[in-house]
């Protein structure tokens, strides 16, 4: 642990998100945050990780009830009613090895006010325990209030942590539950997880570095990794996806595949991308079929990026004839974006190959792709149909 780094990081944060302490005594190894916002099922997934509570672990879960200056009143007297019950949940459960913090936020500010900022407070409070309790290699786990979990999952996360000391984040597996036997549901939400699949595979395809699945309910972070890229992001949906993007670029990332988290299938409009808002417009499409990017778009980036080597301490007029045997759409992408000034900048700043590679992904970061894709699509690539031959892990 950098104290000096983790002591400057906690001073930054708002003063009013960190009134409320876990306590020093409890001296946690892992800290589980669960941003909530009228949630009635919030105690499923409690019940959940009661049953995956493994022994000789001290577990600290946060329950971080968040409502903002334009919140219903449904939503607020949901909160408040859950947040009641969940005081007398942690002290009924509550432990030596397990112990449950409910915090209630209500008129967070319009601009701010969302699941970024409520995963920010309980991930800030993690850190601020780790710092106080001098636990260098705290770990600290991302969950939804409307998840539950594989038995194995506590164990099987701080295990992977105890294993590798650089270890900075896990990816975890996923699997929607859909409730009360609703076809169309069910068809639309094993269509948009076979599209994160897809995605995730067609990354790894084309040698992009940080190719994991970004979703706020399925991770985990060291503390210290969380300081050193300055937190949770306070985005009113795709926090975890911008936040995640820094962390990968660390390294030191490991994929539990026998680790399981089952968030709820449902449409919202609570945020303005993700689950929810994926599956409302799957159901929207003509023919109920969702539409990804070609594999072709992803064979002409895969080009590329298995020639970026060679772009290594050359100047600008060496790589342009480099890049004309490129997709024409690719390269009139790349001329669109500067390209070639962003390789001079990696040359510039690269005294090594290592050096080039990982400053050529810091400027073709996920952002990046996802900004070619959307610039080649529907033409000259048209979107296809996911297939099952299409799908990985």
């Amino acid at each position: 642990m950098n104290r000096k780094n983790w002591q400057t990081y906690i001073e930054r944060q708002h003063p009013d998100y960190g009134k409320t302490v876990l306590p020093v005594h409890f001296a946690a190894d892992m800290v589980v945050v669960i941003p909530c916002y009228n949630e009635p099922g919030l105690f499923t997934t409690l019940h959940s990780l009661l049953e995956a509570m493994p022994p000789k672990i001290r577990i600290a879960t946060v329950i971080v009830f968040n409502s903002s200056v334009r919140s219903t009143r449904e939503g607020i007297l949901q909160n408040r009613k859950s947040f009641e019950e969940a005081r007398a949940f942690a002290a009924t459960h509550n432990t030596k090895e397990q112990y449950f913090l409910p915090l209630l936020f209500e008129e967070l500010p319009r601009k701010h006010a969302g699941v970024g900022l409520a995963r920010k407070i309980g991930m800030n409070l993690a850190v601020q325990h780790f710092f106080s309790t001098g636990n260098e290699q705290g770990v600290i786990v991302s969950l939804d209030a409307d998840c539950t979990i594989s038995v194995n999952f506590l164990t099987s996360i701080y295990q992977a942590f105890l294993r590798n000391n650089r270890l900075n984040a896990t990816v975890h597996n996923f699997f929607h539950r859909v409730e009360l036997q609703n076809p169309s549901l069910e068809r639309a939400v094993r269509q948009y997880e076979d599209y994160l699949r897809y995605f995730r595979a067609m990354l790894q395809f084309v040698g992009f570095p940080w190719y994991h699945h970004t979703i706020g309910s399925a991770f985990a972070v060291k503390a210290d990794a969380y300081v050193r890229v300055g937190g949770m992001g306070r985005q009113q949906g795709g926090e975890d996806f911008y936040f995640l993007q820094k962390v990968f670029a660390l390294g030191g990332i490991a994929e539990l595949h026998n680790v399981w988290v089952y968030p709820l299938a449902r449409f919202s409009d609570r945020v303005p991308f993700g689950t929810g808002p994926a599956l409302q417009k799957i159901l929207n499409e003509p023919d109920d079929q969702l539409k990804a990017y070609s594999p072709d778009a992803f064979k002409a980036l895969k080009q590329l990026f298995d020639r970026k080597d060679a772009f290594f301490g050359k100047e600008q007029a060496e790589v342009e004839p480099m890049l004309v045997t490129l997709h024409p759409a690719l390269q009139q992408f790349l001329h669109a974006n500067a390209f070639l000034n962003d390789i001079a900048d990696c040359n510039a700043n690269s005294a090594s190959l290592a050096a080039f590679q990982k400053r050529f992904f810091q400027h073709f970061n996920a952002f990046m792709i996802i900004k070619y894709l959307n610039f080649v699509h529907p033409d000259p690539f048209p979107l296809v149909k996911i297939t099952p031959s299409h799908v990985q892990y």
